[in-house]
């Protein structure tokens, strides 16, 4: 398991629309993705109600882990997704 602090940095946080797009993101990986928030609160990033239901606000950091086959290429190409705004 691979993992890695980063900041939400698009207005919004995480809404319909940019959580969506993290989700189409993550599924193109096999391995398990999750992110965990708030302590010890975690969501599938690949569930898009699970991550609406996590209600991350902008400026919020979370920490990304990927677990399994391809987890070094899924947190490296996530985390600079995120960093880029989520398609936003």
């Amino acid at each position: 398991m691979v993992k890695q602090d980063v900041k939400i940095s698009n207005p919004t946080g995480l809404h319909l629309r940019p959580a969506g797009n993290l989700c189409k993101e993550a599924m193109k990986f096999k391995c398990k993705v999750t992110f965990e928030y708030d302590g010890d609160n975690s969501a599938n990033a690949k569930s898009v109600l699970s991550v609406l239901g996590a209600c991350i606000k902008s400026g919020t950091t979370i920490t990304l882990c990927c677990d399994g086959e391809d987890e070094e290429i899924a947190l490296s190409a996530l985390v600079a997704y995120i960093e880029s705004g989520l398609g936003e």
